[in-house]
Parts: structure tokens; C-alpha cells; sequence
């Protein structure tokens, strides 16, 4: 089986070079793999019986289920099992977590999540929807009912949120939670000790952004 790596539109668009440096990390521990960047909306060139490690929860659900002989896994669940990467300490620091629902019924990528928290030493204080309860962070919306519904339904999400500091694995989310008034922290970012910043946040701007991009990929 071939393996490729694919960091997903949104976190090409976030912060490329994290994209980079995790292909370098998976690469020198497991095997070189090609960057997959055709945008998953769009049929992968790849071979038959290629297995996609996304980073990204859209990702994960459309290569998986929208395409023949190809089989995935996050790369939260290929970092949770290894012995390889140098995960920072945040010291027992409190955070919550937003479940992204792309992965609702993926109870094998919540669990691989929240090992690698663990790893790093951050404590989880779940919200009462959580894992296969959880709901949208109110960015699926876009596109259905107006705007101010949209950003009305993340602050509405975010709230629910028991603390200050909430944990994302999907770049939308960290649009949704600093709508919604409390800070985000992207997974790829706690990974590497880095801050998590809004960047294009308003939904129209953001989503256009990206579908000028996925255009492009």
C-alpha cells in the first residue's frame, strides 16, 4: 500500500510551512511519502490502494467515502501511536475541546486526540456535547441562512464551551470559537508550541478565500 500525506486546502492557506514540516517529520520516521494537495473536493491522482493520512477532519470524511480503493487515517491517530515526535509540555494547562463534526462518528480520532493532549500535558475539560455528541461549531451553516445566522450559531457552539481555552483540530473551528469569543488553539499549533491566530475570519471572506484556493487545487 502507498502512502501519501495531505495537509488539507485550509492548513496550506493557515500556515504552509507547519504543512511542510510535518511531511519532513512523517517522512523521516515512517517513510517518504508524496504531498497529496489536490483539494479533496476533486478525484486524487493516486494509485489503487493508497491510504491518505489527512490532517484535516473534511478531508479524512471525503477521501474516504467519495472515492474507490482508497482507504485513510488522521494523522492525529499515526501521532498518538508513535514514539517519534517531540511533543512540547503545557504543564497540566486547562482546555476545552470542540470536536470537529466531520469526525462525529469517528470515536478512533477522538480517542487519538485526546492522547495526544495527554501527551502534552494538557487537562481536558470536556463540554457536555462532546465526541460523537458534539455539534457543528455553526460554520456548516454558511451558505444555508444569512451571515449574522451563521456567526450567531458559533457564538451560540462556543458558548457551550466550560472554558476560556478551546482545543480545534479544524481550521474553521478557530474561526467559529474566535466569533464566538474565546480562544481557540489549533491542534498543529499546540504541537509545535505555537499561538493560534483568526487570520480571515468573517465567513464570507474566509470561505472565499478558500474556494479561490481549492480552485486552484
Amino acid at each position: 500500500m502507498k502512502n501519501v500525506f495531505a495537509p488539507g486546502c485550509a492548513l496550506m492557506l493557515y500556515k504552509p510551512y507547519l504543512a511542510e514540516r510535518l511531511s519532513e517529520i512523517l517522512s523521516q520516521n515512517l517513510e517518504a511519502m508524496d504531498l497529496l494537495l489536490t483539494c479533496c473536493r476533486y478525484e486524487p491522482k493516486v494509485e489503487s490502494n493508497t491510504e491518505v493520512l489527512n490532517v484535516c477532519p473534511g478531508c479524512d470524511k471525503r477521501f474516504g467515502n467519495d472515492y474507490v480503493n482508497i482507504t485513510t487515517i488522521s494523522l492525529w491517530e499515526i501521532l498518538a501511536a508513535s514514539d517519534f515526535f517531540p511533543f512540547p509540555d503545557y504543564g497540566g494547562r486547562v482546555m476545552s475541546i470542540l470536536d470537529a463534526c466531520p469526525t462525529r462518528e469517528k470515536v478512533v480520532v477522538h480517542e487519538a486526540i485526546r492522547t495526544l493532549l495527554g501527551k502534552m500535558n494538557i487537562t481536558v475539560m470536556e463540554p457536555e456535547k462532546t465526541g460523537t455528541r458534539s455539534t457543528c461549531c455553526g460554520d456548516s451553516f454558511f451558505g444555508l441562512i444569512p451571515v449574522e445566522e451563521v456567526k450567531k450559531q458559533m457564538r451560540k457552539r462556543t458558548a457551550e464551551m466550560p472554558h476560556e481555552d478551546v482545543v480545534v483540530y479544524c481550521i474553521s473551528c478557530i474561526k467559529s470559537v474566535h466569533i464566538g469569543g474565546k480562544t481557540p488553539h489549533y491542534l498543529v499549533d499546540l504541537l509545535f508550541g505555537e499561538d493560534t491566530f483568526p487570520g480571515t475570519f468573517e465567513p464570507d471572506e474566509w470561505h472565499g478565500q478558500l474556494d479561490e484556493y481549492i480552485s486552484r487545487h
